[in-house]
């Protein structure tokens, strides 16, 4: 590859980096000042949040269900069945219901961020907006933030719930399990980190899908054809980013706590 087309793909990827940036600048300022667009905010916690409760309600519920019986036939092997419910409730809460609640999220929201702000962009909206004195950083970008990072929250922990009582249903009626002991184990063992882990991680998350696809949504150039890549490239940066904050986040909060 010649070293010009190396030069020119770092400067774009550093350029990329840095209109990142002081979009989501510009978006957390804007909490602060006023209008403050509270039927915007509340308009788009029903599309992103309310919406997106079917799909998270069943991908917690079979995710739940998958990990007891494969954690209940592995513990078999030790004689150690009793604490399956221990398990599934550790991988719910910690780790698997905030990461792919949150990528349910990214493939619903992140792509429909980008192409509905896309289609503004390319179809001249948003100049217009700026023409009339409406920032549309303030009008667009900041309601999708806020409505992402509160209503994540509350799905990761509605799928939290379904994903315990999918793991409930295979242990007690598929496995014959002990409904009692399985309820018991799922949270004897579970301490104030954990619960803190599983519930940060979606505000970060939520930032991240609101805010990767508010920007290829108003960096759209090329037409129609421009308003499909950028739904598609917000949807595999956001996915990645999220899966990359999570081992950080993880590593941080274990260091922190030892768990």
């Amino acid at each position: 590859m010649p070293l010009t087309t190396v030069d020119a793909a770092a400067k774009r990827g550093v350029a990329a980096v840095q209109q990142y940036s002081l979009l989501s600048a510009r978006a957390i300022a804007n909490l602060f000042r006023r209008p403050f667009y509270g039927a915007d905010i509340i308009t788009q916690a029903d599309l992103i949040g309310i919406g997106s409760v079917p799909i998270v309600i069943l991908a917690g519920g079979f995710t739940g269900m998958v990990l007891a019986l494969q954690s209940a036939s592995t513990l078999a092997q030790f004689g150690a069945t009793a604490i399956t419910g221990q398990l599934v409730s550790f991988s719910m809460i910690k780790e698997l219901g905030p990461v792919l609640t949150s990528l349910m999220v990214s493939g619903r929201n992140a792509s429909g961020m980008a192409s509905e702000l896309g289609s503004m962009m390319v179809t001249e909206q948003i100049d217009a907006m700026r023409a009339l004195g409406t920032d549309p950083v303030k009008k667009l970008v900041m309601p999708r933030i806020t409505a992402t990072v509160i209503m994540l929250f509350f799905l990761t922990i509605v799928s939290d719930l379904v994903g315990i009582m999918g793991g409930a249903f295979v242990a007690v009626f598929l496995l014959g399990q002990d409904a009692n002991q399985y309820f018991h184990t799922t949270y004897q063992n579970l301490q104030y980190p954990d619960i803190l882990q599983g519930l940060v991680k979606p505000l970060f998350f939520g930032f991240i899908i609101a805010t990767i696809g508010c920007y290829y949504g108003m960096n759209t150039r090329g037409g129609t054809q421009g308003v499909g890549r950028s739904t598609t490239q917000a949807v595999v940066v956001s996915s990645v980013l999220i899966i990359a904050v999570d081992f950080l986040i993880s590593k941080f909060m274990i260091g922190i706590f030892g768990r």
